[in-house]
């Protein structure tokens, strides 16, 4: 590249994967999409019909409403896992359950494939925490790698932003009011 070669900009598509990677980042969205595709197969394949030539195979069961209840609700938890991760934590519990249920209820789980997503994202919606925000640029923080605390050598500038102080703990014998097998921390509390 010479000095004289345009600065080309980003291609619409590479914005939209870049915004799409940015939104997907900030909440549970593999929980969701498992949650949302397990709820399909529960759904589906108790008003399913296959057609083998001329033979036709019903899966219809008397717990048809059933599934197609379950199958919508996950299908609901799946979104709101993307759009409401604030709710990850009922969403994941309300997952796991419908889950179990559409054992007894649809076809076992949907032949287990939607028991099986629907499980899978539900405990994903469990385990799913927000990410921290970006750290600023190192150089602002001059010492931010130091211990913090009394404990922290001298001239070590000290950032209460990056992490909290807690006071120094120094241990002695604690032979003063006849305890002679125990040990008292700085503050008197005895300790082991």
């Amino acid at each position: 590249m010479s000095a004289e070669t345009p600065v080309q900009s980003t291609g619409t598509f590479t914005r939209l994967r870049l915004r799409f990677r940015d939104w997907r980042g900030t909440r549970p969205f593999w929980a969701g999409l498992f949650t949302l595709l397990g709820g399909i197969p529960i759904a589906y394949f108790p008003y399913a019909t296959l057609k083998l030539g001329h033979m036709s195979l019903a899966m219809a069961t008397t717990a048809g409403a059933g599934s197609l209840i379950i199958g919508v609700l996950l299908f609901t938890l799946g979104l709101t896992m993307w759009f409401q991760s604030a709710t990850r934590v009922f969403a994941g519990v309300a997952a796991i359950l419908l889950a179990l249920v559409s054992l007894v209820v649809s076809n076992i789980g949907g032949f287990l494939i939607g028991f099986l997503l629907a499980l899978v994202g539900g405990a994903l919606a469990l385990s799913w925490a927000p990410g921290e925000p970006p750290v600023e640029a190192a150089g602002e923080h001059d010492g931010a790698d130091a211990p913090t605390g009394e404990a922290a050598p001298e001239g070590t500038p000290q950032d209460p932003a990056v992490a909290p102080q807690f006071p120094a703990v120094s241990f002695e014998k604690g032979e003063e009011d006849g305890e002679a097998d125990g040990v008292r921390a700085a503050g008197g509390h005895r300790v082991g």
